[in-house]
């Protein structure tokens, strides 16, 4: 019982971190629209605005991809929550962890990917 005790919290705490993370991104997603909403009222021409739209379009796709990482850590706090610390370990609650724990890594990975592209165009347009 102890050994579950310990695993829940743990499986807590990264919900936790993970939960602020896509909270930041949200907003640091906030402060990119923003910028490329600055660059689009200066009307730059083609070469300036046909990658801005691109870099509109995956902002509004990376946001929707947050909300639905929230929502499956809202859910997974709620079984976690609700879990009968006398049962046996569940394997379903591992399996789920590492399914949502693989999904933070890749949209971390691509978030930063994108980040880094989205940089090197404001500092070429702003």
């Amino acid at each position: 019982m102890e050994i579950k005790l310990v695993y829940l919290s743990d499986l807590k705490f990264n919900l936790k971190i993970w939960k602020k993370e896509l909270k930041f991104h949200r907003n640091e997603i906030e402060v990119f629209e923003n910028k490329l909403e600055e660059i689009a009222s200066r009307q730059l021409g083609i070469e300036a605005m046909a990658p801005l739209e691109g870099f509109q379009n995956k902002l509004i796709r990376e946001k929707e991809v947050i909300g639905k990482l929230l929502q499956r850590i809202r859910r997974k706090k709620r079984v976690i929550d609700t879990t009968d610390i006398t049962e046996e370990m569940d394997q379903r609650l591992r399996s789920q962890q590492t399914s949502l724990a693989d999904d933070m890594k890749t949209y971390i990975k691509l978030h930063y990917e994108l980040k880094e592209d989205l940089m090197d165009y404001l500092l070429r347009w702003l």
